[in-house]
């Protein structure tokens, strides 16, 4: 299970515990804890980590992430899974190295796993499909394109009626919505990293202009572009 944008969680059992079970957290290894008695069968196993993205973009990546990413029953995901554990528990030479290798891997390969057709719409759902893949990578490309459902249909060689309903169902929004949601993912970056005007940052994504870049900000955001950038930077 990955939850792209987690701060703080909690996990429990469908069954609340009896009254006399101990919650006292015990470290028997290190990095290795254990709740309830140290001599009982356990009932579950967990593996819990933290992946963070160095990258400038992180937060536009992140944004672009499902809420939660849930697999089972992928055999590679549960050998990389077994190699994590392994490695962890080991205190091998380049065991840090290792562990950065395998994770990456790891992560990969769950995000891959949630982009099947059983999977929520979405992004990673639309890139699984050829056709889709295109479009949202030419809207990605040229943001500031002025596009429209006939281009961006053309582009996926598909008829307009086919590509709307396609991107509508694996996607989750209609295409204009996702190029809408794409152009705010920019610009809140653009906003919270770098000191330029609203007018340059309307330029940069897409609006001929700040005004009219404005009202959409704030129609998707909840408050203008100048509120959001010096309540990110006094954040």
């Amino acid at each position: 299970m990955l939850v792209p944008a987690a701060f703080d969680f909690s996990t429990s059992s469908l069954q609340p515990p009896p009254e006399s079970f101990e919650t006292q957290r015990t470290e028997v290894s290190p990095g290795v804890f254990r709740l309830g008695g140290l001599d009982d069968a356990p009932d579950v196993r967990m593996l819990v980590g933290h992946c963070a993205f160095v990258a400038n973009d992180a937060r536009l990546l992140v944004s672009l992430l499902p809420q939660l990413v849930h697999v089972r029953g992928q055999g590679r995901l549960t050998t990389l899974v077994e190699q994590v554990n392994g490695e962890t528990r080991a205190d091998r030479p380049g065991r840090d190295a290792v562990l950065t290798q395998l994770l990456e891997v790891l992560l990969i390969e769950a995000l891959r796993s949630s982009a099947g057709p059983t999977a929520s719409p979405g992004l990673l759902r639309g890139l699984a499909d050829r056709h889709l893949a295109t479009a949202l990578r030419r809207m990605h490309e040229r943001p500031t394109h002025a596009w429209t459902v006939v281009e961006l249909a053309r582009e996926a060689a598909l008829s307009r009626s086919t590509f709307f309903d396609r991107f509508r169902r694996e996607v989750g929004v209609a295409p204009m919505e996702y190029l809408l949601g794409w152009r705010m993912a920019l610009a809140k970056d653009l906003l919270r990293r770098e000191k330029v005007g609203v007018a340059q940052v309307a330029a940069r994504v897409g609006y001929s202009s700040a005004s009219t870049f404005s009202v959409a900000f704030a129609r998707s955001v909840g408050m203008a572009p100048i509120h959001y950038a010096r309540e990110q930077r006094n954040g």
